[in-house]
C-alpha cells in the first residue's frame, strides 16, 4: 500500500522521521551485530536518537531548499561521534542505511531531490574537519574571556561575576562584555562538549550561570528614557538555547527599545496575542536547531494571515540563518541578523521604512 504523499518531500519525511529511525536502527544492528558489545543496551537507543536527527536535518534541507544546512549539521556530528568512539565507518553505513530505507519505503514524486541531498552528506562525510578554538588571546577582550570560562568550568560562579564587575567598573563598555565574553564564552563551551572535553550537565552549568550573571548586570545599564520603539522576542517551538536572544532583546533595551522577552516553548497563538497586546513594532523570532526552521516558517505565516499582526516586522537569527544567509528570504521574514548588533542596525531601519510608508525586505 502507498505511502500518503502529503506536501512536500521534506514536510512528507518529517512527518514519517520516527519510522524511518526505526528501520535504520534495525538495519544497522542487523549489519554491525557488534554494536551490542560496542554500546550495550542502550546503544539501540542512541543510535534511534542519531538516526532521527539525521533525517530530520535531511528532512528541513530538503524543505528549506538548503544543502549547507545539512552538510554543516554533517561536519558537526563527525566530531561529536568521534568523541563516543564512533567511527567515521560507522556512520557511513548509518547513512547508507537511511538511504536504502528511503528508496525502498519513501513515496513521494521528489524523492531523488532528498536523495542527492542524502548522497552530498554521504560524500561530506570523507572530508576533513577543524576545530578551532573561539578563544583568542589577542581579540578585543581575549584574556578576559578566557579568564571567565576558566572561573565557570572550576563552577566559581561568584569569581566569574565579580570578573565582570570588575571590567564594567573600569568602564569597560557593556556591548563589548556580551559579545566578546559572554557569546565568546558560550561558543567555546559548545565547541567544548562537541569535541567531549566537557559534558552535557558542565555545559548546562556553564550557561545556566551567564542567565544569571546577565540578570545580575541590569542595574548597571537599565535607565528610564523614551522608548519609541517596541520589542517582541522569543524562541520558536521547544527551542531550549534561548540565550542568544535574551542577549539580543538587552542589546535592544540599551538602544532605547522597549522590549518583551518571551523566551522558549511559547505558543504561537500566545505570541501572536503578545504581538497585539504589546502593540510591538517588531518581532525577532530565533532558531538555533536547523529542525526547527520550518516552524520559523509556519509562525511567520500564521503572523502575516491575521490583520492584527499582518504589517509588524519580523526579523529573524540563529545558526541555521548564519549557515545560510539567504534561508530568512524562504521563511519569509523581512530581515536577519547575524549579531545583536546588526539586529538593532536592521529593526530600526525596517520600522523607519514603516513610518515612511515603504515594505521593502532588508537583510543583514
Amino acid at each position: 500500500m502507498a505511502l500518503q504523499r502529503e506536501g512536500t518531500a521534506g514536510q512528507q519525511l518529517i512527518s514519517q522521521a520516527d519510522r524511518f529511525a526505526e528501520k535504520v536502527t534495525q538495519m544497522q544492528y542487523r549489519q554491525q551485530p557488534d554494536l551490542i558489545q560496542r554500546f550495550g543496551p542502550n546503544g539501540r537507543i542512541r543510535t534511534k536518537q542519531d538516526s532521527l536527527y539525521t533525517i530530520s536535518y535531511l528532512a528541513e534541507s530538503v524543505l528549506m531548499k538548503s544543502p549547507s544546512l545539512f552538510m554543516n549539521y554533517i561536519s558537526w556530528l563527525k566530531v561529536l561521534l568521534h568523541g563516543y568512539r564512533v567511527s567515521e565507518q560507522d556512520l557511513l553505513i548509518n547513512l547508507y542505511a537511511i538511504k536504502k530505507a528511503l528508496q525502498k519505503s519513501f513515496d513521494h514524486p521528489h524523492k531523488s531531490n532528498v536523495i542527492d541531498y542524502l548522497d552530498m552528506g554521504i560524500h561530506h562525510v570523507q572530508t576533513s574537519e577543524s576545530q578551532t578554538s573561539y578563544m583568542v588571546d589577542t581579540s578585543l577582550l581575549g584574556k578576559e574571556a578566557k579568564q571567565y570560562l576558566d572561573c565557570l568550568l572550576r563552577t566559581e560562579r561568584k569569581e566569574a561575576y565579580a570578573l565582570i564587575v570588575h571590567l564594567l567598573e573600569n568602564d569597560t563598555p557593556i556591548k563589548d562584555i556580551y559579545i566578546h565574553i559572554f557569546q565568546t564564552v558560550q561558543y567555546e563551551i559548545g565547541r567544548l562538549w562537541q569535541i567531549g572535553d566537557i559534558n552535557i550537565a558542565q555545559e548546562h552549568f556553564c550557561t545556566a550561570a551567564t542567565q544569571s550573571i546577565i540578570s545580575r548586570l541590569y542595574p548597571y545599564w537599565i535607565s528610564a528614557g523614551e522608548e519609541r520603539y517596541r520589542l517582541v522576542a522569543a524562541c520558536v517551538g521547544e527551542e531550549q538555547h534561548e540565550i542568544g536572544i535574551r542577549m539580543l532583546a538587552d542589546f535592544f533595551e540599551m538602544e532605547g527599545w522597549n522590549t518583551y522577552y518571551l523566551g522558549a516553548n511559547v505558543p504561537d497563538h500566545s505570541l501572536l496575542q503578545s504581538i497585539v497586546h504589546h502593540q510591538a513594532d517588531v518581532i525577532a523570532i530565533s532558531a538555533t536547531m536547523t529542525f526547527h526552521v520550518h516552524l520559523v516558517q509556519d509562525l511567520i505565516e500564521k503572523i502575516r494571515a491575521e490583520e492584527s499582526t499582518r504589517y509588524v516586522k519580523i526579523i529573524v537569527g540563529g545558526l541555521p540563518f548564519n549557515i545560510d544567509r539567504e534561508l530568512w528570504k524562504r521563511v519569509g521574514a523581512d530581515g536577519f541578523a547575524p549579531d545583536a548588533n546588526e539586529a538593532v542596525e536592521i529593526a530600526t531601519s525596517l520600522v523607519a521604512l514603516n513610518d515612511s510608508g515603504s515594505q521593502p525586505s532588508v537583510k543583514g
